[in-house]
This record gives structure tokens, C-alpha cells and sequence, in this order.
């Protein structure tokens, strides 16, 4: 399974989850609430990294695979779900935006897989609407995490900003694959 290096980078995201989670959870004499932050963000943000990473190292090495086409959006849901549900846990963020996020994740991946085993997997293709709430998500979330003031910009205030932009964006991005998946739902799963 760890067959090549972008492989082993995606399994090194997901191991980074219980490091990012353990950051909070670790003895109260081990790390202040500023160290918690930064090495937490610091985590995220490493990981994060991986995932440009992995993709770009898998087609200049030639190294692309059915496993790691597979692992890779799984690395990167698990690691952004890990996170919200960390951040509601230390109260940085609402439940509700939460499962906005977590929610469209799941719904798409079944539906992404229940088109792709009906041959129209290209039908919800990434969107750019997709690809941007993304990117609103990726940089709110070390944002939250952090949450302490970084010079002049308060980075609880800005995360929170984004993060609720990256939920609207969600729901949008939802509504889109929906609408491109809309013909194929008749009963017997072809166009009506």
C-alpha cells in the first residue's frame, strides 16, 4: 500500500491526525494554550503541504496509482473533518458549520461514487466552486487552529470569517454537483 513515495506522503497525512487532535489533549504541564496552537497549526499546516505534494510528486515521478487516486481525498476529508470536530470540541467553532462541511463531504463522495458506478463519474468532476471553497476551508482552518493574534490580525476573527464563507461555498458546491447528478436519478439510474 505504501508502494511509492506520494502513497507514503498521503499515509503520513492521515497519521498526522491523532498528533494534530493529541496537541490538546496532552498533560497541562507539557504545553501552554500558545504552544498547543502553534504546534497544533504548525501540524495542519505540514500535512496540508502533503497534499500538494503527493499529487504533484505522483505525476512527475510517474507515479500515479488507482490506490493513491483513492487515498488521497480520503487523507484529506479525514484530516479536515478531524479538524472542525476538534475545533467545536475546544469551542472555535460552531456545531453547525461543522456538519454543513463534514455533512457535504459525505453526500458527495456517495455521490461521486454512485455516478462513478453508473459510468458518469466525470459528470461531477471538481468544481471551481468546488476548488475555492477548498482553498477558503485550508486557510481558515490553521487560522482557528492558531487563534491567537499573529501581529496586527487577529487570526480567531479572520478564520472565523472564512470558515463561514467556506460553508456557504459548501452548501453552493452541493447544490451544483446535485443539479449535474439530477438526470441520472430515475428509477433505473440512466437519463430519463
Amino acid at each position: 500500500m505504501m508502494n511509492n513515495l506520494p502513497n507514503l506522503l498521503t499515509w503520513l497525512r492521515i497519521l498526522s491526525i491523532p498528533l494534530i487532535i493529541g496537541v490538546f489533549y496532552c498533560p497541562d504541564g507539557w504545553l501552554d494554550d500558545q504552544q498547543r496552537n502553534i504546534l497544533a497549526t504548525s501540524l495542519f499546516i505540514a500535512a496540508a503541504v502533503t497534499d500538494w505534494l503527493d499529487g504533484y510528486l505522483a505525476r512527475r515521478l510517474s507515479q500515479t496509482s488507482a490506490f493513491g487516486a483513492f487515498l488521497d481525498p480520503v487523507a484529506d476529508k479525514l484530516m479536515v473533518a478531524a479538524a472542525l470536530i476538534l475545533l467545536v470540541e475546544v469551542e472555535r467553532l460552531g456545531a453547525i458549520v461543522a456538519i454543513i462541511i463534514i455533512g457535504r463531504e459525505i453526500a458527495i463522495s456517495a455521490l461521486r461514487e454512485w455516478m462513478a458506478s453508473l459510468g458518469k463519474g466525470k459528470s461531477v468532476a471538481v468544481s471551481m466552486v468546488g476548488k475555492v471553497k477548498t482553498a477558503f476551508q485550508m486557510v481558515a482552518i490553521p487560522m482557528l487552529l492558531y487563534h491567537d493574534s499573529l501581529g496586527p490580525f487577529q487570526m480567531a476573527v479572520i478564520g472565523y470569517w472564512l470558515i463561514h464563507i467556506a460553508a456557504a461555498l459548501t452548501l453552493i458546491s452541493m447544490f451544483y454537483y446535485l443539479k449535474l447528478a439530477a438526470p441520472f436519478t430515475g428509477g433505473d439510474g440512466k437519463n430519463p
